[in-house]
C-alpha cells in the first residue's frame, strides 16, 4: 500500500491575510505551517520534505507542490500509484457547527459575530474545508484524487502516529500539545496495538491553549510567534523565575484531572489579546534582556508546571511505562527534560517531527494502519531515520561548483582524507558548513545540513551568531556527542541517548571549561547524541577530531542564515556560504573555499 502525507494550503495565507488581518510571515504561522509531503510504501517511510526546503520561504504554508512531487519522483512513482492521500487536517462540517455554537455563545456585539462567521464561511469554504482541499490538489499537481481514497485525519491524532511510528510502534501513553488543531489544543491518551485511545477528559480547548500562549508571548517580546519560541526558551537561563510566579496566579488556573484553563479565551483575530495582561503583570515592555528574561523564565516555569499538571493525570490515567510528547510545546527542550524527570515513566520519546513538520508522516502512518484493506500486521519495527529528503551526487555537485565560476576554489578529496582535514581545521577558530547525504527532516539541523565549528572557544558562540548566523548574541548552540561518550560528559538523568536534539542536560561541572561555547549560560546543553550507524561520517569525524583536541564534541548548528529555511541544495550552501563569513564549506567529498579569501 502506497500513502502519499500532504500537508499545506495554495489560499491559506492569503485567506487568513484578507479575512484575519495577518500579516508579514506570520499569515503563514496559523494554520498549515510547515507545508510538507511524505510517502509510506508497505509501512516504510520512503521519503519526507518540508516545501520550504524546495521553495526557499520559510515555514511556508502553501500547498506542498514540490515536495509531492520530489517524493513521488524518489519512489519512481505516479499519482496513479497512490492508494491513499492522507491529509493531517478533519475539518468537518461537525466542526464548522462546533465553531458556530462557540461563537454565538461567546460575549460580543451580534454585528461582530456576524462578521466573524462570514470570515470563520470564507475559511471553511477556500481553505479548510474537504472540498476545498480536494480542488486544491486537483489544481496545484493535475491529478484529481478519488475523495474515496483521501483520508482526513484529526491533526492531534497524526501528531500521535508520528511520534508512535518514529519510537519503533510499541505501546505508548502520549500527550499532545501545540497552538491549535481543528476544535483542541491539547489532549492525553494511549496507543496499544496501533489503535488510538483519546482519554475525552483530558482535552484541552482551543480557547485555552498554552500554544497559543506561549506563542502570546512570543511576539509580546518582540519575535515571531509559532517560529521563535525557542528565543523564548533560550533566553528563560539567564534569569530566575519571579515568586510567586505571575502567569500562575494570574492567567493559567489548573483544575482536576490535569485540565487548565485561561483566565480569558485566546482570540485568534485579536494576537495581542494578552498583551495588557502582560504589562500589568510584569510592568509596562521594556526592550531590554533583562525584562524579557525575566519574563521569559517566568513563562518557562509556568509551561513546566502545566505539563506536569497534565503529566500527573496521565500517570493515574495509563499503566503504560512509556511515554510520547508531541506537537509544538514538545520542541521546549528544556521543559522536556524536567517532564521525564519529575515523572513516573521509565522512558519518553520526542521525535525529530513533534513539530508540524512531522504530522504528514503521521497522518499517513495513521490512514496506513487504520485502513481495512491492510491485512499486514502493523507493526513496523524498523528503526527510522530523519535523513529522508533530497540528496545530490558527485556530478550534480561539481556542475553547481562550475555555476559558481571564479568565485570558490575546490578540491575533491578521499573519504579518509576529508575526515583528516576537517578534523584538523576544526582544531582552530573556524566555521565549516557541512554539507553531506539526504537531508534532514524536521526543525533541526543533524548533521547533514550543519555548521560545524569548536567548542573549546568561549566566544565561538558570538562568531557564529555574528558573522554567520545573524542572529541575537544570546542564542546557545548545540553539541554533537557520541554516544558512548555522553553519560561521561552531561548529567544525561534517565535518557541514554538524545539524537534529535529534543532534550537539553547539565554539563558535568569538570567539561564546563572544555566546552564553553556548546555550555549554555545556566550551565546545560541541548544535546545531540550520534553513532557510526545513524551518520557514519559525521562519527569519524568527531572521533579525529577528539584525538587531535581531547574536546569530546563539536558545535552543531543549522546550515542557514536567520529567516532561511535550512539549505537542500549545493545552490543554496554555496549561496549561503558566500554570504556569511562561513570559512569552508564541504560539499559531499568537495573542499571549497573563497577565492578572495586569503587565508585559504
Amino acid at each position: 500500500m502506497i500513502v502519499l502525507g500532504c500537508n499545506g494550503f495554495t489560499r491559506g495565507a492569503e485567506v487568513f491575510a484578507e479575512e484575519f488581518g495577518a500579516v508579514g510571515t506570520e499569515k503563514h504561522y496559523v494554520l498549515g505551517h510547515d507545508a510538507g509531503a511524505a510517502l509510506l510504501v508497505d509501512g516504510k517511510l520512503v521519503a519526507a520534505v518540508e516545501e520550504e526546503r524546495l521553495n526557499r520561504e520559510k515555514k511556508t504554508s502553501d500547498f506542498p507542490f514540490h515536495a509531492v512531487k520530489w517524493c513521488l519522483d524518489q519512489a519512481g512513482i505516479e499519482f496513479s500509484d497512490i492508494d491513499l492521500i492522507a491529509v493531517p487536517w478533519n475539518f468537518t462540517p461537525e466542526i464548522f457547527d462546533a465553531m458556530m455554537l462557540d461563537l454565538a455563545s461567546t460575549p460580543m456585539d451580534p454585528a461582530e459575530k456576524v462578521a466573524r462567521l462570514g470570515r470563520i464561511g470564507e475559511l471553511f469554504d477556500k481553505v479548510l474545508g474537504r472540498e476545498a482541499i480536494l480542488a486544491d490538489f486537483a489544481a496545484r499537481t493535475g491529478f484529481t484524487p478519488d475523495p474515496d481514497k483521501v483520508v482526513f485525519v484529526q491533526h492531534h491524532l497524526a501528531h500521535a502516529m508520528t511520534g508512535y511510528y518514529m519510537a519503533g510502534m510499541k505501546d505508548t501513553a502520549f500527550l499532545i500539545s501545540d497552538g491549535r488543531a481543528e476544535l483542541f489544543s491539547s489532549l492525553t491518551g494511549e496507543i496499544r496495538d496501533g489503535r488510538i485511545r483519546v482519554f475525552d477528559e483530558s482535552i484541552i480547548s482551543a480557547n485555552d491553549s498554552l500554544g497559543n500562549l506561549f506563542a502570546s508571548i512570543t511576539r509580546f517580546l518582540g519575535f515571531v510567534p509559532n517560529n521563535d519560541e525557542y528565543k523564548v526558551m533560550g533566553l528563560s537561563g539567564f534569569a530566575e523565575p519571579p515568586s510567586p510566579n505571575p502567569f500562575l496566579e494570574h492567567i493559567v488556573q489548573l483544575h482536576e484531572g490535569g485540565r487548565y484553563t485561561l483566565c480569558r479565551p485566546h482570540d485568534v483575530e485579536n494576537p495581542r489579546c494578552f498583551d495588557d495582561l502582560f504589562e500589568k503583570c510584569f510592568g509596562p515592555f521594556e526592550d531590554t534582556v533583562e525584562y524579557k528574561a525575566r519574563l521569559a523564565a517566568a513563562a518557562q516555569e509556568m509551561l513546566t508546571v502545566v505539563t506536569s499538571h497534565q503529566l500527573r493525570a496521565l500517570e493515574a490515567r495509563t499503566d503504560l511505562n512509556h511515554l510520547l510528547f508531541e506537537g509544538g510545546l514538545a520542541l521546549n527542550c528544556v521543559n522536556n527534560t524536567l517532564l521525564l524527570e519529575g515523572s513516573r515513566f521509565e522512558d519518553m520519546a520526542v521525535s525529530f517531527g513533534a513539530s508540524d513538520t512531522g504530522v504528514v508522516i503521521g497522518a499517513a502512518v495513521h490512514a496506513w494502519a487504520n485502513h481495512p484493506d491492510n491485512t499486514a500486521e502493523v507493526k513496523y519495527a524498523d528503526s527510522v531515520t530523519p535523513y529522508l529528503g533530497p540528496e545530490y551526487d558527485d556530478a550534480t555537485i561539481e556542475r553547481t561548483l562550475h555555476e559558481f565560476g571564479d568565485r570558490v576554489r575546490w578540491s575533491r578529496l578521499a573519504e579518509d582524507e576529508v575526515i583528516d582535514q576537517v578534523a584538523k581545521l576544526l582544531t582552530e577558530k573556524v566555521v565549516i558548513g557541512w554539507f553531506q547525504g539526504r537531508l534532514e527532516h524536521g526543525p533541526r539541523a543533524l548533521g547533514h545540513r550543519s555548521i560545524l565549528a569548536n567548542p573549546k572557544f568561549p566566544d565561538i558562540k558570538d562568531v557564529i551568531n555574528t558573522r554567520v548566523k545573524h542572529r541575537e548574541p544570546f542564542r546557545p548552540f548545540a553539541p554533537i556527542v557520541l554516544e558512548s561518550d555522553a553519560p561521561k560528559i552531561f548529567e544525561m538523568g534517565r535518557k541514554n541517548r538524545s539524537p534529535y536534539m529534543t532534550f537539553v542536560f547539565p554539563v558535568r561541572p569538570e567539561y564546563h571549561n572544555v566546552i564553553p561555547g556548546a555550555t549554555h549560560v545556566d550551565g546545560t546543553s541541548r544535546v545531540q547524541t550520534i553513532t557510526d550507524e545513524d551518520t557514519p561520517l559525521l562519527a569519524s569525524l568527531l572521533r579525529r577530531f577528539t584525538a587531535l583536541t581531547d574536546v569530546p564534541c563539536l558545535i552543531n548548528t543549522s546550515f542557514n542564515v536567520a529567516g532561511e529555511p535550512i539549505v537542500c541544495a549545493p545552490a543554496d550552501a554555496l549561496n549561503c556560504f558566500l554570504g556569511t563569513e562561513i570559512d569552508y564549506l564541504v560539499l559531499g567529498n568537495y573542499l571549497v573555499t573563497k577565492t578572495d579569501d586569503p587565508s585559504a
